[in-house]
């Protein structure tokens, strides 16, 4: 009798996490798909091997259950996403329960067909077999067609501003400890009155009266955190990437480089800091091969493919126990971790990216869960501004709890930036160019930094994350580094390095 070999179910519950890095393979590092792979052809021979035996050693029919409960498994969330919301009248069929039905409905019969059927499946099995070979071939070739033009990119080493090494400083033992805290699109106050009918003057107050510098009219570089990350980090402007040989339209891999390789780290590790890194879950601040301490937060493995992946899966199903529980304990733990981390000896430079008050709202304003939202890290619209507001006024209350609990803990009175690398842009609508208020919200920001013994007579309202740093290595170490035109760079998702200049619209005056 003629036998095949089996390989097809491992081969279709790789193709899932295949398709989704090559569908997102410039914003993403190889390595984080290696653990969900790992799991899921691991799980795949367990319950081909229980199958098998429960099957007497038909391989065969233990592939065909082993591909479908895997094709099912996968393609659940793809579904959901199609029909969810749908209604009969008044009568709401697109839910979670009435899918997993009809789901469980067609597992059972594919099982009781297989398993009754006296066919030779020989011919079958090596159809099946040959699709899956196909299915992988198709992103395995995108994956290395881009592998091919990254290794013809241009690092971060080579395109990095050369490092100037001629500061004096006097008394290195009173150098402080430098926080930069990222609050992902945190909206400036101007934008929080005008647009979302919020005053937040009582945390500026709270700021200003604990001694920092409020740039009250400051504005993000450019409009989404890995170009604003890429640009702040390494003091630069970044528009010479859209000349950079090896950068295709949406190719993320330089600037994710130039986030964990940059040029503040690299100054700082020359004056003898520790580079102290915190998980964000989010891929460029996710991890760091070059810090010295990388403080993975609990439930860190929720990293944005991981999730991602698993809302394509039936176990986005359960997304408030994966997702939301998991989200809010990541912030949550973020806040007490950076309050402890004082307790490090010796020089840090502490960055921390904490994605909030960005979606996904997992926050009302006292901090309880938001039952009706959605782990969407894309989940802007005109309907989310409560839940953004909301999210917001909690994170007010965190941060506060955070900068008392630094400056009282700290030895030496440290360096604390809290900056927005953008603002929200829940008055964006999908498909339409922005309006002038439109890209107003979307780049005004939160910018406050707080300098022991305010030394402050470098900084002023306008200023922006690009010339952060240069004014602290100014202030702090003598350093002479010029300090840029403010400028504001508008760019899109699908042509991210497609600049163009909207200064004076976002301009406030």
């Amino acid at each position: 009798m003629k036998k095949n070999i089996v390989f097809h179910p491992f081969l279709f519950g790789l193709f899932p996490v295949l398709f989704l890095y090559s569908y997102n393979i410039g914003q993403l590092k190889f390595k984080e798909i290696l653990l969900p792979s790992i799991i899921i052809l691991a799980s795949t021979a367990v319950i081909m091997t229980v199958l098998w035996l429960i099957l007497k050693r038909k391989a065969g029919k233990a592939g065909f259950i082993a591909s479908t409960g895997l094709v099912l498994f996968f393609s659940y969330g793809h579904i959901y996403s199609l029909v969810k919301e749908w209604k009969i009248g008044s009568f709401i069929i697109g839910r979670h329960r009435y899918l997993m039905i009809i789901w469980l409905l067609l597992f059972i019969v594919v099982v009781y067909f297989i398993t009754k059927t006296k066919k030779n499946l020989y011919n079958l099995t090596k159809l099946f077999n040959i699709i899956s070979i196909i299915l992988i071939i198709i992103p395995l070739t995108t994956i290395g067609i881009s592998s091919i033009k990254t290794s013809k990119t241009e690092g971060p080493d080579d395109i990095a501003v050369t490092l100037e090494e001629n500061s004096i400083i006097e008394n290195q033992d009173s150098l402080p400890d430098i926080y930069y805290i990222i609050l992902d699109g945190y909206a400036s106050s101007n934008t929080l009155k005008e647009i979302y009918n919020y005053d937040n003057s009582n945390f500026d107050n709270y700021l200003v009266e604990n001694g920092f510098y409020l740039a009250s009219k400051s504005t993000s570089n450019y409009p989404c955190s890995f170009l604003s990350m890429a640009s702040s980090l390494n003091m630069e402007y970044i528009n010479y990437l859209s000349e950079t040989p090896g950068v295709e339209s949406n190719d993320r891999s330089v600037p994710y480089g130039m986030i964990e390789n940059n040029k503040v780290m690299k100054y700082l590790k020359s004056k003898g800091y520790k580079f102290i890194h915190f998980s964000s879950g989010w891929g460029p601040t996710n991890y760091n091969q070059y810090a010295d301490l990388n403080i993975a937060i609990s439930h860190a493995r929720w990293n944005e493919f991981n999730t991602l992946l698993i809302q394509t899966t039936l176990l986005d199903a359960f997304e408030k126990k994966f997702f939301q529980d998991a989200g809010r304990r990541r912030v949550l733990n973020t806040f007490g971790s950076l309050a402890e981390v004082n307790e490090v000896e010796g020089r840090k430079f502490v960055f921390s990216h904490i994605v909030c008050p960005h979606p996904p709202y997992l926050f009302d304003r006292e901090g309880n869960s938001v039952p009706e939202a959605k782990f969407d890290m894309n989940n802007w619209g005109d309907e989310q501004k409560k839940y953004y507001l909301n999210q917001l006024i909690y994170i007010n209350k965190e941060v506060q709890k955070l900068v008392d609990e630094i400056l009282t803990g700290s030895e030496n009175p440290p360096v604390i930036i809290l900056q927005a690398d953008h603002g929200p842009r829940n008055t964006f609508i999908e498909g339409k160019f922005p309006t002038e208020d439109m890209f107003k919200e979307g780049m005004r920001i939160l910018n406050a930094i707080y300098i022991p013994g305010q030394k402050y007579n470098l900084l002023y309202d306008s200023i922006t994350p690009v010339n952060t740093f240069r004014v602290i290595f100014n202030t702090l170490f003598g350093e002479n580094y010029e300090l840029l035109e403010d400028i504001n760079y508008n760019s899109f998702e699908f042509a991210p390095y497609n600049f163009t200049d909207v200064t004076d619209i976002v301009d406030y005056n």
